[in-house]
Order: C-alpha cells, then structure tokens, then sequence
C-alpha cells in the first residue's frame, strides 16, 4: 500500500516535554500545510502514528501569528500541548526566541520561546481560560468500572471533575502510586465513553514527593492507548487545582508523565489563583530519523 504522505509534505518530528528523543512524547510538526485539505490533514496523522500531528494551515510570519491545527491517528482535537509546544521549539529555531500566536480551533494560545539549559529550546504556552466541574456520579462510575477500578481506587481529597483547557478532560486521583502505575483499562468500554462525553483524555493522578504530580492520560479517542505527555491536560489540571481552591498564590510545580510507559516526561505548570489561564512549559528536541 502506497504512503498517503505526498514527498512534498515534509513531516518533521519532535519528542516534546523532554531533552531526549526518547523520552517526552512524539509529536509530527507540519510547519506548511496550507495545500493540505480536510482529508490529507488525518490520513498524513495516521501515517506519521504519533498521538498528534500539527499542522501550520495559515500564517503571517511577520506578526509571528500562525494558524494550528492538530489530528491524531482517529480524529482532530481542537487544542493539542505537546504538539504546540514541538511547533514553538521548531518556529523559534527559524524565526528566533520570542511570543509567538497559535490560532487553534479552542482559541488563541500565545507561546513564549526561549533558549533553556544546554540550549535545548523551551516553551511555554498560555492556556485559554481553564474551568472545571464536578463529574456525575453515575458516569465516574462508568469510567472507574472501564477502568478496572473502584471508588476505593481514589483518593477522596481530590473530588472527580471534568476539566476544561481547551478541551474537556474526566480528572480522577488514585489512591496511590502504585494503583496508577497499575493501570489496564478496557480500551473499547473508555474510548465509547469518552466519546459520548465529549472527552479527549482521562487525565489520571496523583500526588508526588517533590510537590508536583504523577500523572497518566489514556486518549483511546485518539487511537493511542495512551499519552506520554499532555499539555491541554495538564493546563485544564491547573485549573482543576485553582477550581477546588488548593491553589492560594501563583505556583509552579511539576507533573511526571510517561514514567510507567518508559517515556519520561516532565511538564511545568504555572497557576494563579487570579487568572483563569494556565501556563505549561516543556522543552523538545528533533527525533532522528
């Protein structure tokens, strides 16, 4: 079968929220699609077969403002982090640190790069006012028994919601380490869920000995079993912890991901109590070829 990724598509690919290519998680960067319509966009996706792809559909380079739109294997999602923060590290390489604008199809999100440690390029990007709810009994109830887990599985400090970055995410915290670590889910029953609930991920959680968080994010929605890092997630998650008032100052801390999948990650999550926006930061580098 031949490839539906034409030769004058060029695909570049990123590990994102870590200085290792292999670690963070991948992301394929299409900095020109603008001659890429409705049905190219997720076939070149399920090609690359990483959780997202961006794409660069318009751009005005001269007010550094670039139009963004993100597909996974399966389907499009209207904010996607680790893929905009891979688009940052490669636009700041051509154009030069500074404020970059991703217009994506949840808003505009403003993206800071600089150079960090080592000169491994960093980003951070602004989120669009997060929100957060609280989760319906009976449907925590589906997605614990698609989980394979129970109520005693969570940790009653931290009451289940849903989450809103730029997309919706169910936030549920497990009772230890060694339950997220645990984790094998029902695949088919989750991603039915999710889909009725309007979903992207299950951002999964707990707390960590540094002060930051553990976390784990099944996208079955997005044909991945599950993210390696997920900067929407961990934006609505700030705003998950700024909802529930346990965020009193402006606070950075850090939320692990990847470590159960052999893929460290570390995102840096900045919140104020004043300010519905989160900030995540990450570093990302080029995944050889």
């Amino acid at each position: 079968m031949s490839s539906p990724i034409p030769q004058s598509v060029d695909v570049l690919r990123y590990a994102a929220f870590t200085t290792t290519p292999d670690g963070g998680n991948p992301a394929g960067v299409v900095c020109d699609a603008a001659g890429l319509d409705d049905a190219r966009m997720p076939a070149v996706a399920a090609e690359v077969g990483y959780s997202e792809t961006a794409f660069v559909t318009d751009q005005d380079v001269a007010r550094r403002w670039f139009e963004v739109r993100y597909f996974s294997p399966a389907a499009e999602v209207a904010f996607c982090g680790h893929a905009t923060v891979a688009t940052a590290v490669e636009l700041g390489r051509r154009l030069g640190p500074g404020r970059l604008v991703f217009a994506t199809r949840a808003g505009e999100v403003p993206v800071e790069v600089t150079a960090a440690g080592d000169d491994v390029p960093q980003a951070t990007l602004t989120s669009v006012p997060t929100s957060s709810r609280a989760a319906d009994d009976a449907v925590v109830d589906a997605a614990l028994s698609a989980l394979r887990w129970s109520r005693t599985d969570l940790d009653p400090r931290f009451p289940p919601h849903v989450a809103f970055g730029g997309n919706d995410h169910l936030v549920l915290a497990a009772a230890s380490r060694e339950r997220l670590a645990a984790l094998h889910y029902d695949v088919d029953a989750l991603g039915d869920l999710m889909r009725a609930q309007g979903w992207t991920t299950v951002h999964l959680f707990c707390p960590g000995a540094d002060g930051g968080f553990h976390a784990r994010n099944p996208f079955p929605v997005g044909g991945v079993v599950e993210d390696a890092a997920t900067g929407a997630a961990a934006a609505a998650f700030g705003g998950y912890l700024r909802r529930l008032g346990l965020v009193t100052a402006p606070t950075t801390f850090l939320v692990h991901q990847g470590e159960d999948m052999g893929r460290p990650s570390e995102l840096r999550v900045t919140v104020d109590p004043d300010d519905a926006r989160v900030r995540v930061s990450g570093q990302a580098v080029v995944i050889p070829a």
